[in-house]
């Protein structure tokens, strides 16, 4: 028997970061919805207790380092599952690009995984399990559009917003998260984007309130490392998309964008001197 799930990639539609934790981790709010962008997972029981994990691309780990393997071990450990099992992760969303690839493909495992062994975890049981191993697991687990606090793993869920288009581009760079977290400094920020703009917005359905609410306060900390992102967004501006804000830490940069024929004017251009372009649909 074998067990399919898609792992979505997400964007952030605002990121604020409140302050610094005792334990390390910053507190934050978010709001993040999925985009049609997805790695493919495809799992087998083997009957011998081991995890494989095959992937068509060679530039991400097949071990311990990857999360749908640390994942599998997890689910394996706490309810005390003996078989084994093989994963072939179709990988589809850039690595180290702010849209939680990683932690999506680990929140794939986690809903295949209970299928597969007929465990029947809970959904919230399952976003309990994710939260140890990444921030965004949580979220990713359930999909959707979701309010996110804490370190990202406390979650409420509000309306989609409305359809549109999303132009995804990642420059030739990656970004350590825990990089840009490390120089980021909340008591020097001057300005907050707006959680209840932006809440407010989405549940009105006005993609031009939702536009000019976008907002990321680690933008400028990778824009100032990374000039090229810089370039991205604005180059993406001028192409004409009608909100543009980096995901995550970065370094993708999104554009939403409502007219289909405003489309191949933006791919084109970005393409022009960034390889990694993907024009995709909101999932609502």
């Amino acid at each position: 028997m074998k067990i399919y799930e898609k792992a979505p990639a997400k964007i952030n539609l605002l990121l604020d970061v409140l302050r610094k934790r005792e334990d390390g981790y910053h507190e934050v709010e978010m709001i993040m919805t999925m985009v049609d962008l997805a790695d493919r997972l495809e799992m087998e029981e083997l009957p011998r207790d081991t995890i494989i994990i095959s992937s068509q691309v060679g530039y991400i780990p097949l071990d311990e380092k990857n999360l749908a393997f640390q994942a599998a071990r997890l689910i394996k450990e706490r309810y005390d599952v003996k078989q084994g099992v093989y994963i072939h992760l179709d990988k589809k969303i850039p690595v180290a690009a702010g849209l939680a690839g990683g932690s999506s493909d680990a929140a794939a495992a986690l809903r295949g995984l209970n299928r597969l062994w007929k465990l029947q975890i809970p959904e919230e049981e399952l976003c309990k399990l994710g939260a140890e191993l990444g921030s965004d697991v949580p979220f990713c687990v359930t999909g959707g559009t979701a309010i996110a606090r804490g370190r990202g793993e406390k979650l409420e869920h509000i309306a989609n917003p409305p359809q549109c288009w999303v132009v995804l581009a990642k420059p030739p760079i990656n970004v350590s998260t825990a990089d840009v977290y490390g120089r980021f400094r909340a008591n020097e920020l001057k300005e907050h984007p707006s959680l209840s703009h932006m809440v407010e917005a989405i549940e009105r359905g006005s993609f031009a309130d939702i536009c000019d609410g976008l907002g990321n306060v680690l933008e400028k900390v990778t824009l100032d490392l990374y000039p090229e992102v810089m370039q991205l967004k604005e180059s993406m501006i001028r192409l004409g998309a009608d909100g543009v804000l980096m995901s995550g830490s970065g370094p993708t940069v999104f554009g939403l964008v409502s007219k289909e024929a405003k489309l191949p004017r933006i791919y084109n251009g970005l393409r022009g001197f960034c390889k990694e372009v993907y024009v995709v649909r909101m999932l609502t």
